[in-house]
């Protein structure tokens, strides 16, 4: 399953690169990409543990940047 999401007011490239790197480390996350430019964030995973993979990337998202806002795309 993927999901995409927006990444409202991301405005550090390598912050970006942490949350790809975090969010990769998540049980059940095939892949991860943020795309800084398009600010955009696309997670493929196993469907069952869809939900608590996407609470856990908004969880790592507000660590890195707290003004970050993680919408559905």
């Amino acid at each position: 399953m993927k999901k995409r999401f927006i990444l409202e007011g991301i405005e550090c490239a390598n912050c970006a690169a942490k949350m790809e790197n975090a969010i990769n480390k998540l049980d059940g996350v095939k892949e991860a990409t943020v795309n800084f430019m398009t600010q955009k964030l696309v997670i493929e995973g196993e469907d069952e543990k869809m939900p608590i993979i996407v609470e856990e990337a908004e969880k790592i998202v507000k660590d890195i940047e707290s003004h970050v806002v993680m919408k559905k795309a």
